[in-house]
């Protein structure tokens, strides 16, 4: 699907992108969707990392500052 969007641009810009996509041989359209998803790439990274860092040292079987292990030993059964 397609969704149209109307964006606002000073003189100076619009004419720097007619100029980006000439130079390119393509359109203002894909200069603009090229350069957002470039910059969402970096996003995504960032999202993926946080997640990463958040999950890294969960498989180390701390429970807090106790192993599994010892809280297992320690449970009332």
């Amino acid at each position: 699907m397609t969704i149209r969007k109307n964006f606002l641009l000073d003189d100076e810009v619009a004419e720097h992108l007619k100029k980006i996509a000439q130079k390119n041989a393509t359109t203002q359209t894909e200069v603009i969707k090229n350069l957002i998803e470039k910059e969402y790439e970096e996003v995504s990274k960032e999202e993926k990392l946080e997640a990463f860092y958040k999950f890294a040292g969960s498989g180390t079987g701390l429970w807090g500052e106790l192993t599994l292990q010892e809280v297992k030993a320690n449970r009332d059964v």
